[in-house]
């Protein structure tokens, strides 16, 4: 499960023999290789239907919002800068998935709405890999969820992140 480059740092640290927590490290490695099957699951799912994980957070987001959102909330619920959210709206305009409508009150701002065709992919594909994603955690015990949040947490805090992110009660 480990990937080659990590498992020569694995191989480098033990003949260093320097006090490193080898097996720590492994277990990180392992975590990470999850992390990226997980990534590259999600990316193949999607890739038959011309989307990122971006462009599908996208339509997500839209999906029951018929009055559709302004970029910079799109940007803001993606957690992507304005900048990034321009070309995703750009290329999911270009695939006919949605629209910019200007606001008739406001011709400075826009809404971005999904076509029927956004809406109907949205909808299609929103179930489907909501459940698949819920199929990878989800034979695990109610007590082994609470014991696997509990340690990712745990090692979240360790993350220069998790370090700065606000408390998560």
């Amino acid at each position: 499960m480990i990937l080659r480059k990590h498992d020569l740092l694995l191989q480098d640290s033990r003949a260093r023999d320097d006090g490193t927590d080898v097996d720590a490290m492994e277990l990180c490695f392992e975590l990470l290789s999850l992390a990226g099957a997980i990534d590259r699951d999600c990316a193949a799912r999607l890739r038959p239907h011309r989307l990122s994980e971006g462009k599908f957070v996208i339509l997500s987001l839209l999906r029951d919002r018929p009055r559709g959102l302004p970029p910079h909330e799109l940007a803001d619920g993606a957690g992507v800068t304005r900048a990034t959210i321009t070309g995703l709206i750009d290329g999911l305009e270009r695939d006919g998935l949605l629209r910019r409508v200007p606001d008739k009150a406001d011709r400075r701002s826009i809404s971005v709405r999904l076509t029927p065709q956004g809406a109907a992919l949205a909808a299609d594909l929103g179930g489907a890999h909501t459940a698949w994603i819920a199929t990878l955690t989800g034979d695990l015990t109610m007590e082994e969820r609470k014991m696997l949040r509990k340690l990712l947490r745990r090692i979240w805090m360790r993350t220069d992140a998790g370090r700065a992110a606000e408390p998560v009660s």
